[in-house]
């Protein structure tokens, strides 16, 4: 059986003003003896019972394209001889316009990266002043330009909604820009402001206002509409794609399957466990360079959670519903439980239903159209 790898890259240029990620500006010194680290981290936990080759691989951040592509192919050998990599694996890779040229993105895609992912949030320079970007609507289009040069055929492009200041209008002409270039993947997410970021403190010292949900829920039901007349699927809530090009990195997350996190402040779910590393990047480096490194599940292991069946089953639905035409398949659920769906949790989905939060799909059941932005309160009902 296959598995799925996320590596993470704590290194950013400058931390953005929303941004409560595990990152850090003005590292560039720990590159080099970060990724060494990681392959120390790798090789130990491939020792452990049936290390599974990757179906997927994903580096998230921070910015990884902010490292050279040796370091990243350091990363991608160190995974390939440890556990190995499927032939058809997706190997996706965030980037931040500005931090790539062609040159570059030739040498990642030779190393086996063939999905981009570029964090472009808006498309009007002030939106990304407010964020904090350190881009420009231009580097946007280039990136994209020299990704499509260098031979990448599958790109994805992130955008932000719910932005202080931000219109209905130019949101709408965001997502024209985002559709003239055509990407095979869309992101997009409403702004949260997070606790102890720039944004957060901002807004409440009222120098720029709060985020407005009821137009925020008009701008996602804006980009239904237009994604769907220019041939996007809705796979996921947050999530467009062109048919065949859905992201099966996270595909897995919301079917609830078991991956591997390496690097500071990653997370994983394996062995029946969840599980994320120390945040610290220079910490994260002395303790995988001790002469002997001991511990189960890692070495660099923090709040370690034993994962009860009640708990594995209430996730498994949550994320499942977050797949918008599939939803949960009751089949799979009773496959993988050995339990019935409604044996377990009737009464919850019976009311969902009658609320019209849920309607029932081929498989099973799924989020309506109301459900999606409603999603949290329905989430909270299989708690």
């Amino acid at each position: 059986m296959a598995i799925s790898f996320y590596v993470h890259i704590p290194f950013c240029r400058k931390k953005c003003y929303y941004c409560d990620f595990n990152s850090y500006a003005g590292l560039e010194g720990l590159f080099q003896p970060y990724i060494e680290a990681m392959a120390r981290e790798i090789s130990y936990l491939a020792q452990f019972p049936e290390p599974e080759a990757g179906e997927t691989l994903y580096f998230g951040g921070g910015t990884p394209s902010l490292l050279s592509p040796e370091l990243i192919g350091r990363v991608i050998e160190s995974i390939k001889e440890n556990f190995g990599l499927l032939c058809d694996a997706e190997i996706t890779l965030e980037a931040n316009p500005g931090t790539v040229a062609r040159s570059s993105l030739e040498a990642l895609l030779s190393m086996g990266v063939n999905r981009l992912s570029l964090g472009a949030q808006s498309f009007h320079e002030d939106e990304l002043a407010l964020l904090g970007r350190i881009h420009n609507s231009e580097e946007i289009k280039k990136a994209f330009q020299e990704a499509r040069e260098a031979g990448f055929s599958n790109v994805n492009l992130d955008f932000i909604y719910g932005i202080p200041f931000q219109s209905l209008e130019k949101w709408r002409i965001t997502l024209e820009k985002a559709l003239e270039l055509a990407p095979e993947h869309l992101s997009l997410y409403a702004l949260t402001l997070e606790e102890g970021t720039s944004l957060a403190q901002k807004v409440a010292l009222g120098e720029i206002p709060r985020p407005d949900e009821d137009l925020a829920a008009d701008m996602y039901c804006l980009a239904e509409e237009m994604l769907e007349k220019a041939g996007y699927e809705h796979y996921e809530i947050s999530n467009w794609a062109k048919p065949g090009f859905a992201c099966r990195h996270n595909l897995r997350y919301w079917l609830n399957l078991p991956y591997l996190g390496f690097g500071a402040g990653a997370h994983s779910f394996r062995w029946g466990m969840r599980w994320h590393n120390i945040l610290e990047p220079r910490e994260y480096i002395r303790i995988l360079s001790s002469p002997e490194i001991r511990g189960f599940p890692s070495p660099v292991a923090c709040e370690v959670e034993t994962i009860t069946l009640p708990v594995e089953m209430a996730e498994t639905v949550i994320l499942g519903l977050r797949l918008v035409k599939e939803g949960l398949s009751f089949e799979e659920f009773r496959r993988r439980f050995g339990r019935d769906f409604w044996e377990i949790y009737g009464p919850q989905a019976e009311e969902l239903l009658e609320l019209g939060l849920l309607e029932r799909s081929e498989r099973g059941i799924r989020l309506s159209p109301r459900g999606r932005l409603l999603g949290n309160e329905v989430f909270q009902r299989f708690i």
